[in-house]
């Protein structure tokens, strides 16, 4: 998934195509020339500078050939406090303070690490693990990335049967953490987009038990309540500790939050 300012989510642009990272970049299930369906923003806020927000607004709100979701994202989007400080920040999304607001309540990165990161695009997270000194990180997504200085990454969707064996070939060892924001192209279908996201944490959880060193993480966005039945108990049988937790960076509209798995046992 991605876009300039969102990368691993469902807060992505109507009109555009995506495979996973934040309210950001995914690997999808579905074929590549499907487009994802995003999810609708609010009516612009108040706030700032009046006269250059009403500006885009007008903008906005004339502008042709736009569906009504994209002038709602749109206008979502310039009223983003968190996309704004993106810019600024050189952060290629805003879910990479989705990341940061994680670490520093679980306080999961640290210098010399090497991580994988799961539904990449536009490469926010691999941003953030970066700053935070990881030696190595491995990223995947079915989206074109641009090159990021010291990350190896890969373009291919991570559901295919060869994925997970490319990730552990470019690693050439353990990870310290695994990362994921992997959701699928939604249908509308409830039931059936919530069997595909949680598919989708499945497949990222028994990778992480693969790839992981003792001691290692896991971090997973799920949606609907979190991590449920059998994942949840092997979760707990196979990590020390394992919760849920919404960053405030996280829109409070959208239904996702994220699984933290920590101490893995080996």
């Amino acid at each position: 998934m991605s876009d300039e300012n969102d990368d691993h989510d469902d807060e992505n642009m109507p009109d555009g195509t995506t495979s996973g990272h934040e309210d950001d970049g995914m690997p999808a299930i579905e074929p590549e020339d499907n487009k994802r369906r995003r999810r609708r923003g609010g009516p612009i806020k108040a706030g700032g500078d009046k006269r250059a927000a009403k500006q885009l607004f007008e903008r906005v709100k004339t502008a042709r050939g736009r569906s009504i979701s994209s002038v709602r994202w749109l206008q979502r989007q310039i009223n983003d406090p968190y996309v704004k400080k993106a810019q600024m920040e050189g952060y290629r999304s805003r879910a990479a303070y989705k990341l940061l607001q994680i670490d520093e309540r679980f306080h999961l990165l640290k210098s010399g690490m090497n991580i994988v990161d799961l539904g990449s695009a536009p490469g926010g997270w691999i941003q953030v693990a970066l700053k935070k000194g990881a030696a190595e990180v491995v990223g995947i997504d079915l989206l074109p990335i641009d090159p990021i200085k010291g990350a190896t990454i890969l373009e291919q969707d991570f559901t295919a049967d060869e994925a997970p064996d490319l990730v552990k070939a470019e690693m050439g060892g353990q990870a310290d953490g695994v990362v994921s924001d992997l959701a699928p192209w939604t249908t509308g279908h409830k039931n059936t987009d919530h069997l595909r996201i949680v598919a989708l944490v499945e497949m990222g959880a028994h990778f992480a038990c693969e790839v992981l060193k003792p001691g290692g993480f896991f971090v997973a966005k799920v949606f609907q309540g979190g991590a449920e039945g059998e994942l949840l108990e092997m979760l707990k049988h196979k990590f020390t500790k394992t919760r849920h937790f919404k960053p405030d960076a996280s829109r409070s509209e959208s239904a996702e939050t994220f699984l933290i798995a920590t101490g893995f046992k080996g």
